[in-house]
């Protein structure tokens, strides 16, 4: 299921949509959660956001596993990028749910504040910033590992 897209192996296209995504998530659900009038506008697309970080993962990682059980004489070189693409993958759940609750508190369904508490609502922006910095830091870590693994030594020099 995961292994191709037409004749391409689709962790090749699923990686460049992750690497786009990830962070513009994140950094839609900072803006959402520190930007008290802004939250109106960006409360579902922070949403959507949140949680299509964490389906655009699970697809990353599992179609780079369907890649790598194709072609096993890979596993040494991008080990790294594994590892790291795992850990990716726990930090996008984390997000996703952090998304969630600061969607419900903080914009609620209908755009009101859900919560009146202002330590709740500090700590959901703690959170919300704390893991989107993680998430954007770790996307960038995971890409560089594979590119490195690709293309490390293979183009020319500047």
């Amino acid at each position: 299921m995961f292994e191709r897209f037409g004749d391409l192996p689709l962790h090749v296209l699923v990686i460049h949509l992750t690497v786009v995504l990830l962070p513009v998530a994140a950094l839609t659900l900072i803006a959402f959660a520190v930007v008290p009038k802004w939250r109106r506008l960006l409360r579902w697309p922070a949403l959507i956001l949140g949680v299509g970080a964490l389906v655009c993962a699970f697809v990353a990682k599992e179609s780079g596993r369907a890649f790598l059980n194709a072609v096993p004489t890979l596993a040494k070189a991008v080990a790294l990028h594994e590892k790291r693409g795992n850990l990716l993958f726990w930090y996008c759940l984390i997000f996703a749910i952090v998304a969630v609750a600061a969607f419900l508190l903080l914009a609620g369904v209908k755009g009101d504040k859900a919560t009146n508490s202002r330590p709740l609502e500090l700590v959901t922006q703690a959170a919300v910033v704390v893991i989107a910095v993680l998430v954007i830091w770790q996307t960038v870590r995971t890409g560089d590992a594979g590119a490195k693994a690709v293309w490390g030594g293979q183009l020319p020099p500047k």
